[in-house]
Order: structure tokens, then C-alpha cells, then sequence
């Protein structure tokens, strides 16, 4: 076990002597790292705490008690092959987040820098999370998942399988998806949209003009009835030289799931 002088290790924790440790981490009491795990400069392993490898941690961030980062994956074809879990930085892992590692379909689970993981949420197998994203207490990623920056899954919500997430989307609580949602919007209820996340577009700092080009894009995707493709074009033609139009255009061309409808009663956006 590579130990640095700075690093503090309970004397009932665990440690793998193929572990790596960085400066002035901190492992709790009876907590657990087994297997080639390295973990970064800073990071605090709280009491009762597991973490199994092959799983990479970047810096300064924390595991809450009975959190379990880097266990097999859930996946009826997994034999065993040495896949792995990869985080970055200034993460949060609440009590009892569980986080699987990959399969051999991509080989690894990724998990961004500044993420704040609350009670029980889970991250299945090869799912991939982005930054400053938030999973709230008991929420849920099937597997192949994609999460882009600063989307938030509201409490005891669920995501199907090889579902996207897209910027600063928001899926409200007890909430699910088995479609794509595309950046910006909020949904509730089943694959149901419901309006435009315009608070959370005001807190990342967007502009007046980004905000009402969103509004525009909603009213067309959703309220219209128009085909996606006439949307698509539509939205080109009118506003594509704005950039959260042309993120939004990009992440409606890459949907393979489709994307959901509008809730039956009248929608409304974010105030």
C-alpha cells in the first residue's frame, strides 16, 4: 500500500496493500477499501464506508457512512472482468449511495467533478455522470446512462436504462423516464414534459436572450404538434445561431430513445 506520512487510517479500517493513498486522506472507522483503488489528495472515507477496485478518486472528495463506490455491477452477464469506477473531484457521496462499475460494454462507470450524491441514490453500470450535477435522496440511473452538467433528478426518481439527461434538465421527485429529456426542460409524472427549468438557467447565469430562446424552442417542440424533424428544422431556420439552440438541435439529432410529450394538462415554465 503506497501510505503517505500525511494520511490518516483508523485502526479498524480495511486497506487493501494494493491501494493507493494520496496526501492527508482520511479513512473512518471499520471502513473498507479493497482491491486497486486510488484515491486522490484530501479525500475523507468516512466510518463503514466501502470501496472496491479497480475504482480511481480524484481530489478532496468525501464518502458518507454505508456508501458502497466501485461494487460489481448488477448485470446478469457480468463474469468478473476487471472493469472499474472513475471519479473525479469534490464529489459528495451521502449515506448509502450505491455506484456500480462497468461492464464489458464500456469497460467503466464515470462520475465527474462536483456532484452531489444525496441518501441512497443509485448509479447503475457504464452510466456516465457530467459535473455539478445533483442526485437527490433515493434516485435512480439504469445502466448506460448519460448525465450532462448541472441536471438534477429530484427525490425517488427513476431513469431506464441507456437514458440521457440532458444540461440543467430536471426530473422532478418521484418522477421517471424511459426517454431522452432534453437540456433545459423539466419533466414530472411518466415521460411527461412539463415546462422550462428557467430557475435553474438564471442560477448557472444565462442570459435574457438565451432564457427566451429555450421559451421559444418549448412552445415549438411541444405545443405545436409538429413532427421532430419540422421542429428540428424549424428551430434552425429561427434561432440557430444562438448556442443553447444549437446544443438543444445537437442533443435532439443524437436521441435514439425519442423524446417525451408534453403532460396532458397545460404545462407551465419555471418562474
Amino acid at each position: 500500500m503506497s501510505r503517505p506520512f500525511s494520511a490518516r487510517i483508523h485502526h479498524t479500517a480495511v486497506v487493501a496493500p494494493e491501494a493507493v493513498l494520496g496526501e492527508h486522506v482520511d479513512i473512518g472507522a471499520y471502513a473498507i477499501i479493497e482491491g486497486p483503488v486510488t484515491i486522490g489528495d484530501g479525500c475523507v472515507i468516512r466510518p463503514q464506508a466501502c470501496l472496491y477496485g479497480p475504482l480511481t478518486m480524484g481530489r478532496n472528495n468525501t464518502v458518507f457512512s454505508g456508501a458502497v463506490l466501485g461494487e460489481r455491477p448488477q448485470h446478469l452477464k457480468y463474469n468478473g472482468e476487471p472493469t472499474t469506477l472513475d471519479i473525479g473531484d469534490d464529489n459528495v457521496f451521502r449515506e448509502h449511495v450505491t455506484i456500480h462499475r462497468g461492464t464489458t460494454h464500456s469497460m467503466k462507470t464515470t462520475i465527474g467533478s462536483r456532484n452531489f450524491f444525496m441518501v441512497n441514490s443509485h448509479v447503475a453500470h457504464d452510466c456516465v455522470i457530467g459535473n455539478h450535477c445533483i442526485l437527490t435522496n433515493g434516485s435512480m440511473l439504469g445502466g448506460h446512462c448519460v448525465m450532462e452538467d448541472q441536471a438534477i433528478l429530484s427525490g425517488n426518481s427513476v431513469v431506464h436504462q441507456y437514458t440521457r439527461i440532458g444540461r440543467l434538465s430536471l426530473l422532478s421527485g418521484v418522477s421517471g423516464t424511459s426517454k431522452d429529456i432534453p437540456p433545459f426542460m423539466i419533466q414530472q409524472g411518466y415521460n411527461s414534459i412539463y415546462g422550462v427549468n428557467v430557475v435553474g438557467m438564471r442560477r448557472a447565469g444565462m442570459t435574457h436572450e438565451q432564457i427566451d430562446a429555450v421559451r421559444t424552442a418549448f412552445k415549438v417542440l411541444f405545443r405545436d404538434g409538429m413532427p421532430l424533424s419540422a421542429a428540428i428544422a424549424k428551430l434552425e431556420h429561427d434561432l440557430g445561431s444562438l448556442d443553447v439552440i444549437h446544443e438543444l438541435v445537437g442533443f435532439l439529432r443524437g436521441c435514439t430513445r425519442g423524446i417525451n410529450s408534453m403532460r396532458s394538462r397545460t404545462g407551465q415554465e419555471a418562474a
